[in-house]
């Protein structure tokens, strides 16, 4: 079973991940959050996140969700993939949480993909015809 680190922007991660475990009624896998403050020291946030790396890894390798490719939380999260056995999947959202959550003994490329196709499927566009 991997890990999950969820590195967001201000409380974002932890957020979704306790409205995912409200949801599920628990948490399948161990999961944990750190939110990224706009004036944080990267540095500081870098270590933080290599060490909670390193206590999720049980030697399956953790999945990194960040929510806006290119940003700080992201850019910290790329840092990772040096140091760790680590993939990461940027964009999170609800859906992408559910989604892996309710496979939790999947490889971390399977899980991974899981999260990606998650994330995509749960973008559902709706309207509503106006009559004319």
């Amino acid at each position: 079973m991997s890990g999950v680190l969820l590195i967001t922007h201000g409380n974002i991660g932890q957020d979704m991940l306790d409205t995912v475990t409200t949801i599920l009624g628990g948490c399948t896998l161990d999961t944990l959050a750190i939110g990224v403050a706009a004036d944080c020291d990267t540095d500081a946030v870098y270590a933080t996140a290599s060490q909670s790396c390193a206590s999720l890894d049980d030697g399956q390798g953790v999945l990194v969700l960040t929510d806006l490719y290119g940003s700080t939380p992201s850019n910290i999260a790329n840092r990772l993939l040096d140091a760790h056995n680590v993939i990461v999947v940027s964009g999170i959202n609800i859906p992408m949480l559910l989604r892996i959550m309710n496979y939790p003994d999947r490889e971390l490329e399977v899980l991974a993909e899981y999260a990606a196709s998650g994330a995509r499927n749960g973008i559902v566009l709706t309207s509503r015809k106006q009559a004319s």
